[in-house]
């Protein structure tokens, strides 16, 4: 996967060490990858951005895959998409690019929603993939969306319950997720990229911080947002699943249209892995919105 690009580890300003895979020239594009994956799950996408024109970014998110997995603080401060967006920023600091594309899914959306609100002025477009905003999806929370997102819930829950429980089978877990979300078979995901999802599930330091993610998007993240009132002013590209929960619950371009002022999108044939399920139609999507005025 992801040849002819660089692998390293990058220690960051937030004190924090990331694992960066990174390739190509031309204007910059930061890839953010969601739960429970690493920056694997771009394998198929990436490629395609950096023979488009463009210096595509892809690391860990702290937290998950080779990335550090500090001990996280009573509040959840720690893993909120604050926090993680500013290891974004400091990555970019430490990288030299000032301004950049940033495109997120699932957490990592959630994670370039909170970019574009704390420093807009630095992201030139954010595209994010199968999520409609996090206080939508609380609000507007129905048995479907609780049957379907049940881990919403069930990780949220104190300590140790969640990590005791998926640690008793990671391996079960993750597939059960992939398999369950994902709406095209498990030979969507390439061996090398599985395999790595399930050497990093299996650390519990991973399954304690992906936890906290979970717990700090119930708690702190919902204080942050309730703190916005402006609309978001750069262009905002909306990508879902037609085969997904997202798009049959919500109406994905309203409900980021209630919070930013330019948006676009559409329906991919897939399931929520959009980067995995249909990559050669999410690559195209990314590169037409990256391209258009």
């Amino acid at each position: 996967m992801f040849e002819g690009f660089d692998e390293r580890r990058v220690a960051l300003s937030t004190g924090v060490t990331v694992r960066l895979r990174e390739g190509g020239d031309g204007p910059a594009v930061l890839l953010l990858h969601g739960y429970p994956q690493t920056s694997a799950c771009w394998h198929a996408v990436a490629p395609a951005l950096v023979a488009a024109g463009y210096r595509v970014i892809v690391p860990d998110l702290r937290g998950y895959g080779a990335s550090d997995k500090p001990r996280s603080a009573a509040d959840h401060s720690t893993y909120s998409k604050r926090a993680m967006a500013a290891d974004q920023i400091a990555l970019m600091d430490a990288l030299g690019i000032d301004r950049f594309a940033v495109i997120g899914h699932d957490r990592g959306a959630r994670v370039a929603h909170r970019l574009a609100r704390d420093y807009g002025a630095r992201i030139t477009r954010i595209a994010v993939l199968d999520i409609a905003p996090t206080v939508a999806m609380y609000a507007s929370t129905n048995r479907e969306f609780a049957t379907g997102y049940y881990h919403w819930f069930f990780l949220i829950q104190p300590a140790p319950l969640p990590e005791r429980l998926v640690g008793a089978d990671p391996s079960f877990y993750l597939r059960s997720k992939l398999g369950s979300w994902g709406k095209s078979g498990m030979d969507v995901y390439a061996p090398e990229a599985l395999a790595e999802y399930e050497a990093c599930f299996a650390d519990p330091a991973c399954i304690a911080a992906t936890c906290e993610d979970y717990r700090a998007s119930a708690g702190i993240d919902l204080e942050h947002d309730a703190e916005e009132t402006a609309k978001l002013t750069m262009p905002l590209l909306a990508l879902w699943g037609e085969r997904g929960l997202v798009g049959r619950l919500y109406d994905v371009l309203a409900e980021w249209r209630a919070v930013a002022d330019d948006v676009r999108g559409q329906p991919l044939d897939a399931g929520h892995f959009l980067p995995e399920e249909a990559p050669e139609a999410t690559a195209k999507a990314l590169i037409d919105f990256l391209r258009a005025s």
